[in-house]
């Protein structure tokens, strides 16, 4: 119910309780009879106006019909009956004829309203002339009058009420709109992706493919012919296809990670994206540092772009939610103690307000977005990795997500791969005995430090 109608019908309340209580006093101060009579009758009558209150429909929307006559009709045809016999024992109620104005017209609408409102003041003058035995002007003025506002102020009242759900409801379908918009340009803005990835992928990997899959075959045709000379330079070819292949394909791994990380590693990416997050200080945010620990290895793309996101969403949550003046970003690489056993950490703490982890609602399938917790924790499960959340309310937070490097480590990235995408010595067959794979990175990310 908008807020106009419902303190108008408040105001209906006090108003006509308050004149139906001092019309019986009035009655009891100047006859014991007259006041029994009044009494009564002024129960029966607040209690009608209660049980009505309660079982009487009126539409919230103003421009919805009111319905047949009954029970509305009945109700307010009960109501003025109880009114005039009050009148008739007491002149004082009377002027409980005004709250009855209003609520005829609110309860009957714009089209039967103001015909009761007519008939209260036609009975209204009639009480008077029963009482004074005449009828003079302000008898009928004053009426008049009173119900004359109380159809004008209801009309314009409900207007007004119209005219606040018609610009609703434009906003609701606005809303609407935008929203659907934003889909459908999300629905080809993906499309447009998938179509440029396709030719991408057509017109390099597979052309790479399609080619050293001809070249094999010439190189059996000319083993089958006895010419190895000719079958070792085939599979040579072969060989500088796929090297080229595979620079190709680290291309487009590139392409697909974070911005942050098309010139670094992780570590870089994380140092930039702290100093924005520290640029915003002065604007509440907190101050954030980056630290270092352990030996730095080059980690796979997928390690990175999951490790990067979930740093990104935990301090853009520290920004929005937790009233922090400073955050710690921490990568620790974890050699482990045999083949296969090295992982990754990646530690955001706080100094904010805090939180009861227990205490957050559920993730809404349809929420928008990819930076709530189930987001970070969906993305480090897909590494196989597990992400943990420690915080209390004052005591701030701590999220810290741990990935494997076991089942993680084909395709480099950052500054440790680009320089390598197009070295022919990258292919292992290629590398000498005496030389090591080149495991570089950033120097200045050897040693735990801040920045």
């Amino acid at each position: 119910m908008p807020a106009a109608t419902r303190w108008l019908r408040r105001g209906l309340d006090v108003l006509l309780v308050g004149l139906v209580a001092l019309a019986v006093a009035g009655a009891l101060v100047t006859s014991t009879a007259r006041g029994v009579g009044a009494v009564l009758l002024g129960a029966a009558l607040l209690a009608l106006y209660v049980v009505g209150r309660r079982r009487v429909p009126v539409p919230v929307d103003v421009r919805a019909p009111r319905g047949a006559w009954w029970p509305a009709g009945a109700w307010v045809t009960g109501l003025v009956a109880l009114w005039v016999g009050l009148s008739l024992v007491t002149t004082t109620a009377v002027w409980v004829a005004f709250p009855l104005m209003f609520v005829a017209m609110h309860v009957l609408g714009p089209r039967r309203g103001p015909v009761a409102v007519a008939v209260v003041v036609v009975l209204v003058v009639g009480v008077m002339a029963a009482w004074t035995a005449r009828v003079a002007l302000p008898f009928v003025l004053g009426p008049a009058i009173g119900g004359a506002v109380a159809v004008v102020v209801v009309l314009a009242l409900e207007a007004v009420v119209r005219e606040s759900q018609e610009r609703q409801r434009t906003l609701d379908e606005l809303v609407r709109t935008r929203d659907e918009l934003a889909a459908s340009e999300r629905e080809r803005a993906v499309a447009a992706e998938r179509e440029r990835l396709a030719r991408e992928i057509h017109d390099t990997l597979a052309q790479g493919f399609s080619s050293a899959e001809l070249l094999l075959r010439a190189a059996r045709t000319a083993l089958d012919a006895g010419d190895a000379e000719t079958a070792r330079g085939y599979v040579e070819q072969t060989r500088e296809v796929a090297r080229h292949n595979l620079a190709e394909a680290r291309r487009v791994v590139r392409a697909l990670a974070p911005a942050d990380l098309a010139s670094s590693n992780l570590v870089g990416a994380l140092r930039r994206v702290a100093d924005r997050a520290s640029g915003r200080a002065a604007e509440g945010g907190p101050r954030v540092v980056v630290r270092v620990s352990g030996e730095p290895v080059p980690l796979p793309t997928e390690v990175e772009a999951a490790l990067l996101r979930v740093a990104q969403s935990a301090l853009a949550n520290v920004e929005r939610h937790a009233g922090a003046t400073r955050a710690a970003v921490t990568v620790s690489f974890l050699a482990g103690t045999g083949p296969g056993d090295d992982a990754v950490a990646l530690d955001v703490v706080d100094d904010g307000r805090g939180f009861d982890p227990d205490a957050l609602p559920a993730p809404a399938a349809d929420r928008p977005g990819g930076f709530g917790l189930g987001a970070m924790r969906a993305r480090v499960a897909d590494l196989g990795g597990t992400l943990s959340v420690e915080s209390a309310p004052g005591a701030g937070t701590a999220v810290a997500a741990w990935v494997p490097l076991a089942a993680t480590t084909g395709t480099r990235s950052g500054a440790a791969a680009d320089h390598r995408a197009d070295d022919p010595a990258d292919d292992p067959a290629d590398r000498p005995a005496d030389r090591p794979a080149d495991t570089r990175t950033e120097t200045d990310a050897c040693t735990e430090e801040e920045r």
